[in-house]
């Protein structure tokens, strides 16, 4: 994993965080694979709020493998992404 700028670390924890988000989308956008994504989540985070992380991942609400995905969803980005991408998610 290369070094990534802050503003790049936050976006990658917002988009992990988002439930239709998949992993294959940050793979495209930032080139992290899902274990990569999994590694900086748990060195950003708190422990308590990686653990609840990884359990909505696993969760039956999540949809963060394409193939769990609803077929009629073929995008990645949502409709208010341009309204939710400026927020900042990680008190620095």
């Amino acid at each position: 994993m290369e070094a990534l700028s802050i503003a790049n670390k936050d976006r990658i924890i917002e988009m992990a965080w988002e439930d239709r988000t998949p992993f294959e989308a940050i793979e495209a956008q930032f080139n992290l694979n899902e274990s990569e994504v999994i590694k900086l989540m748990r060195s950003e985070l708190k422990r308590s709020s990686f653990n609840l992380w990884r359990k909505r991942v696993h969760s039956g609400v999540s949809q963060k493998h394409l193939h769990k995905r609803n077929p009629g969803i073929d995008r990645f980005k949502c409709s208010l992404q341009r309204n939710i991408s400026l927020n900042k998610i990680s008190k620095r």
